[in-house]
């Protein structure tokens, strides 16, 4: 019998996302993103002149660098699957999908890395049939980890130590909805008229302003119970968040109430305005809001 060569060894050990576990590929997404992250941290104390694309939206070595980290294990990783990556898009154009794909922001939040506020994460989801069903998200300069396939998890993630196994991670699980009022979450460098108008209706008694898409792991945590948006953003800014909420329990609809699609290949990869909700019954109950 021919003995399988060097590179059949090594394709005979990705991991089929079509196929695997959904834990199993969580766990190697979180591994991805950690890796990612000390690439970020690596460019994080010296000074990181940006860069504008051609959206306006800016662009540091640090983006670049750690979507390389990302694109690189995956390709060694993992068998052969679409990959939508933020600076990949922006350099190269839309490339075709499937029903399964991945969305990568290797730096979400740059804005935020430039202010050295640490509010950044990395971002790396697997999309099936329109829905964000694993994802990923590390915010390196926090030192923590959220992670997700059918449940989610939270952990401590110093830069370059490795994942943390069972004993060291908190399974998440949203909270009811407080009947003394709602927490509300806002976007750090984004916010709009419509949110404004739309936080006026709820219950709020509190509000925080967040970065990245550490607003979607606060609801996840039970830190929290809503955060709409409804300027723009992009399918790779939303997809690993909402993966670790809707396994926390937690739901995100479209600003109409509906369905929140991704794969939409022929907006761009573009979101429309969502909510994401802690608590599903504060969807329905506020779908008129």
């Amino acid at each position: 019998m021919k003995a399988p060569s060097a590179q059949g060894d090594a394709a005979a050990a990705r991991i089929d996302l079509s196929t695997a576990p959904r834990r199993a590929i969580a766990e190697l997404f979180a591994e991805i993103a950690l890796a990612a992250g000390a690439e970020v941290m690596s460019q994080y104390a010296d000074a990181c002149t940006p860069r504008l694309k051609g959206d306006a939206s800016p662009v540091t070595a640090a983006d670049e660098r750690a979507e390389a980290v990302i694109l690189g294990l995956l390709a060694t990783r993992a068998q052969p699957i679409a990959v939508i990556a933020e600076e990949s898009v922006a350099r190269e154009g839309l490339a075709p999908i499937g029903a399964d794909f991945i969305l990568v922001d290797p730096l979400d939040g740059t804005r935020e890395f430039i202010a050295r506020n640490g509010e950044f994460t990395v971002n790396i989801a697997l999309v099936r049939a329109g829905a964000p069903i694993v994802g990923a998200v590390y915010a390196p300069a926090l030192e923590r980890l959220w992670f997700a396939g059918e449940s989610a998890f939270a952990c401590i993630a110093p830069i370059n130590a490795p994942l943390p196994g069972p004993s060291g991670r908190k399974r998440l699980t949203r909270r009811p909805a407080p009947s003394a009022g709602l927490t509300a979450l806002a976007s750090r460098s984004h916010c709009d008229a419509a949110t404004e108008a739309f936080l006026a209706k709820l219950p709020i008694i509190e509000r925080r302003s967040v970065g990245s898409s550490l607003k979607f792991c606060a609801l996840a945590e039970g830190e929290a119970d809503v955060y709409p948006r409804f300027g723009p953003t992009m399918e790779w800014d939303t997809a690993a968040g909402e993966a670790v909420l809707r396994a926390a329990g937690g739901v995100v609809v479209a600003a109409d109430g509906g369905p929140f699609w991704y794969g939409k290949v022929e907006a761009g990869f573009r979101n429309g305005g969502f909510i994401a909700w802690g608590d599903p019954s504060l969807a329905a109950r506020n779908r008129d809001a």
